[in-house]
């Protein structure tokens, strides 16, 4: 079984979101007042998320690869090569998940 098929429901509509570019699938993905923590900037929100996907995410035309999962609680962090035109490399993306619902995906080396 691949990484992605062992993710939530809920993550694995937000990475297929994002790789499709479709950024109000990606924000459908996340609670109203979820937030992004790209490297210790925190978005909270649709609409300060948009702004920073606009510019930095689905804007930058994002591809994400999941190479490695892990689950703790209802935490799930992966590592994900990130290509686009954008940043691109290894990140580590970690999801928090309640209510069947992203309140926090937090961007980390």
């Amino acid at each position: 079984m691949s990484a992605r098929h062992a993710l939530p429901p809920i993550v694995n509509a937000s990475l297929e979101a994002a790789n499709a570019h479709d950024t109000d699938g990606w924000l459908m993905t996340f609670s109203p007042g979820g937030a992004v923590n790209d490297w210790g900037r925190v978005f909270t929100g649709h609409d300060a998320m948009r702004d920073w996907s606009d510019t930095e995410f689905i804007g930058a035309n994002v591809d994400l690869r999941v190479t490695e999962l892990r689950k703790q609680d209802d935490s799930i962090t992966l590592t994900a090569q990130v290509g686009g035109d954008g940043f691109n490399g290894l990140s580590h993306f970690e999801f928090t998940v309640q209510d069947e619902r992203i309140t926090l995906m937090r961007i980390t080396a």
